[in-house]
Formats: C-alpha cells, sequence, structure tokens
C-alpha cells in the first residue's frame, strides 16, 4: 500500500470516530434501573427505614448507665463571712433491673424495623410499577401518534384523488366536502394524540426520573404464575403488605408484654462522686425499689389498650390479606381480558385490511362511494387502534400480576444492579455506639449512601 493510500485510509478511520454516535435505544429494563435510583420516594423512606432502627439502639441505651459532669460556683457575703466556693462532681445513674420492660421494648422496636421493612419493599414495588406504566404508556401514545399521522396522509390522498374525479365530473361536490371533513377531523385527532404524547412524556420523567429518549420495544413478559391458585399462594406468602401486618401484630404483642411489665417496680443505683474547694469531698451510692402503687387506673387502660391495638392489628392482617388475593384476582381477570383482546383485534385488523382494499379497488372501479373508502379506512384505524390499547393493557397487566404477588422487585426482576442493605445501617447501630469502632462503620455506612 502506498503511503498516500495508507493516510487516506487513516483519514476515513479518524472522520468516522469522530461522527457522533447514535444513541442506543432505551429499554425497559434501563428505565426500571433509572426509577429505582432516581427515586425519591425510596429515598424518603430508606430515611424511615434508618429512623426506626435508631428506635432499637434508644431501646439498647437505656439500661445502660448515665455519667453526667456537673460544676458549679458560688459567691456567699454574710456579716461575718465572705468567700468563694466551687464544686465539680461526677454522677452515675442507671437501671439496674426493669422487670422485663426493656425486653418488650426491644422486641417491639425490632418487630417495628421488620415491618418497615416490608413496607419499603412495597414502596419498590410501586416505583417499578409506575415505571412499567409509564414506558408502555408513551410507547403507546408514540405508536398513536404514528398511526394518527399514517391516516391524515391517506385521508389527505383520498381528499386529492376526490378532487380529481370532481374536476373529471365522476362524483359531486358532497363527496369533496365528505373528504374534506374527515381531513379535517384527522388532523384534530391527530393533535389530541400529540397531546397525550406529550402529558406521557411528563409522566415519564416523573416515574423514572429522567427525560425520556428513543424507546426499544418491550421485551418477553416476565414469568408469573402457571394458575390462579399459584399466584394467590405465592401473594400471601411473599407479598410485603401482609408481612408487613404481620410484624405489626408481632410489635402489638410485645406492647401487651411492655403493658404488663410497666406495672411492676424498677430497681435503680446511683453513685456520686463531689470535689469541692473547702474540703469536703464526698462520695456516695445508693439503690432505689420504686413500685407505683396507684396511678389512677392508667396502667389498666394502657394494658386494655394494648390488647386492642393487638386486635386491631389481627384483623387488619386478615382483612389486607384478603385484599390482596382479591388484587391477584383481578390482576390475573385483567391479563386474560387482555389477551382475548389482542387476539380479537388481530382478527379485526385482517378483515377490516380485505374490506379496505375492496372497497378502495371498488371505488376506483366508480361502483363505491368516497364515503364507503373513508368509513372503510376508519374501520381499519379504530381496529388498529385498538390492538394497541388491548397489547398495552397486557403489558402492564403483566407487570401488575407480578406486583400483587409481591415480586415486582429489583431482585426478582434480575436487574443486574446493586441494591439498598437495609440491614447495614441496622447493625451498625442495634447496639447503640457512639464513638467506637461500631460508631465509625457507621460513619462509613453513612457516606455510601451519600449522608
Amino acid at each position: 500500500m502506498t503511503s498516500l493510500g495508507k493516510w487516506l485510509r487513516v483519514g476515513i478511520l479518524g472522520a468516522a470516530l469522530a461522527l457522533p454516535q447514535a444513541a442506543s435505544a432505551e429499554s425497559l429494563a434501563d428505565a426500571l434501573i433509572a426509577a429505582y435510583r432516581n427515586s425519591n420516594i425510596l429515598e424518603q423512606n430508606r430515611a424511615v427505614l434508618r429512623a426506626a432502627d435508631e428506635d432499637v439502639a434508644i431501646a439498647v441505651s437505656s439500661l445502660r448507665p448515665v455519667l453526667a459532669f456537673r460544676a458549679g460556683g458560688a459567691y456567699s457575703h454574710t456579716k461575718y463571712t465572705e468567700g468563694l466556693t466551687s464544686t465539680v462532681s461526677l454522677l452515675a445513674e442507671m437501671t439496674l433491673y426493669d422487670f422485663g420492660r426493656n425486653k418488650a421494648t426491644i422486641a417491639a422496636r425490632k418487630s417495628a424495623v421488620l415491618a418497615a421493612r416490608q413496607s419499603l419493599v412495597s414502596y419498590e414495588q410501586d416505583v417499578l410499577l409506575n415505571a412499567v406504566s409509564a414506558y408502555v404508556t408513551l410507547q403507546q401514545a408514540q405508536d398513536t401518534v404514528a398511526l394518527r399521522q399514517s391516516n391524515l396522509r391517506l385521508i389527505t390522498q383520498e381528499l386529492r384523488a376526490a378532487q380529481d374525479r370532481f374536476e373529471v365530473g365522476e362524483i359531486t361536490r358532497t363527496d369533496v366536502a365528505i373528504a374534506d371533513s374527515r381531513l379535517a377531523a384527522s388532523q384534530s385527532e391527530l393533535a389530541a394524540a400529540q397531546g397525550d404524547l406529550s402529558v406521557a412524556r411528563e409522566n415519564y420523567k416523573l416515574a423514572i426520573g429522567k427525560v425520556p429518549g428513543r424507546l426499544q420495544r418491550l421485551p418477553a413478559m416476565p414469568r408469573t404464575a402457571n394458575n390462579l391458585a399459584e399466584a394467590k399462594s405465592v401473594a400471601m406468602r411473599t407479598h410485603p403488605l401482609v408481612r408487613q401486618l404481620q410484624y405489626e401484630v408481632a410489635t402489638a404483642e410485645a406492647g401487651i408484654v411492655l403493658a404488663k411489665a410497666n406495672m411492676g417496680p424498677t430497681l435503680s443505683g446511683s453513685l456520686a462522686a463531689t470535689d469541692n474547694n473547702v474540703n469536703t469531698d464526698s462520695f456516695s451510692a445508693s439503690v432505689t425499689l420504686n413500685q407505683t402503687i396507684y396511678a389512677g387506673g392508667s396502667y389498666s387502660a394502657l394494658y386494655r389498650q394494648s390488647l386492642a391495638r393487638r386486635d386491631t392489628a389481627r384483623a387488619q392482617l386478615h382483612q389486607s390479606t384478603a385484599q390482596v388475593v382479591q388484587a391477584v384476582a383481578a390482576a390475573w381477570s385483567n391479563i386474560e381480558v387482555a389477551r382475548a383482546s389482542i387476539a380479537a383485534s388481530q382478527r379485526q385488523i385482517r378483515s377490516a385490511q380485505t374490506a379496505y382494499d375492496g372497497v378502495r379497488e371498488e371505488a376506483r372501479l366508480g361502483s363505491r362511494t368516497t364515503l364507503d373508502v373513508l368509513d372503510a379506512e376508519q374501520e381499519l384505524l379504530s381496529a388498529r387502534t385498538s390492538r394497541l390499547t388491548a397489547q398495552s393493557n397486557y403489558s402492564i397487566g403483566v407487570y401488575t400480576l407480578l406486583s400483587r404477588m409481591g415480586l415486582l422487585t429489583v431482585d426478582h426482576l434480575k436487574l443486574g444492579i446493586p441494591t439498598y442493605d437495609p440491614e447495614a445501617y441496622y447493625n451498625a447501630v442495634k447496639n447503640a455506639p457512639a464513638t467506637s469502632s461500631q460508631g465509625k462503620r457507621l460513619d462509613r455506612i453513612l457516606k455510601a449512601i451519600g449522608k
């Protein structure tokens, strides 16, 4: 190869590399990942969960000693004396035994943490389902605009053909007016579809957290269940709302134990060491047993209230479980309806296409009017629009069923991204660290989550 040829080849390659590369289309998985990472709702409820984690630390700390430092000075002046005194004291207080209060409190707080974790899973499902709906709806809106644009082009051609036929006397002005009227209606429908597309773009931006680009076609639908009974069984085991309420029942039962323990005594101890400038240093130690004999009936009322709250939590669990099962059945039915609608609309499209082709040919031969052609075209457009709606309903329906089963999560969908670990923060704070090695570990965890 000559030197000129080498330089020419290098120049062509460089020019090709310098050209802007076409942005790859965004897939549904990309949208779901973006929604998970950009969700303010998830960020908010992760903070709620961290606050619940701290409740465990607060409960753990209640049986630990409380150390306090106290320093003071005083100036006194009397008829015979005048002087300045200073005092430094170190105080320590600790609950020695609370007869089950702390144990019940920790149990309740731990159950509340587990309930909050399931609540976070519920929000994750909502975020992902909203993302799916926004993605599918935007794609449907784009396809609808394309259909309307195609319809407008066809009717424009029909209007031109009608005008040509009117010029040679084959049809009347009425046929031309009908075609012109349909053209105006098509322009109005296209404008409405473009408005729906703008709304769908904004909804996508809200659900995904970024402006939509070019979208890929939907992938194959994820597996749900072999039958309705299996779907219901999975939902009763894994749905985050059911599991959340189960933990809330456990929290309420721990509340009953705590209400009983609050009726018992408390044993506490204290130490105090005092140093002053008048040589009266002191040290004291004490143990106190405190038992409330009568509190106006408040303890009994609190105990009865804890029983009522337990019963409330149980009833809510039973009702919510029934609602989850009903929601699974409704989602399953919607999928079946969408499948039937897709099959029917496909058959309708085939028949409408055949009818349109035939009517148009007959109109060319003079045995059909312009109105017949326009009606046949409108029938075909309606069938295609129905198929778009049915396909969107089916896609959203499949992911809705996954959500109703409790499986619409990043892990179950295998999106392949790191997810928020609720145990990392909990493990760092559950023993109520202050400035220890655990505290340093907590600092690293907070830094990792951007806090």
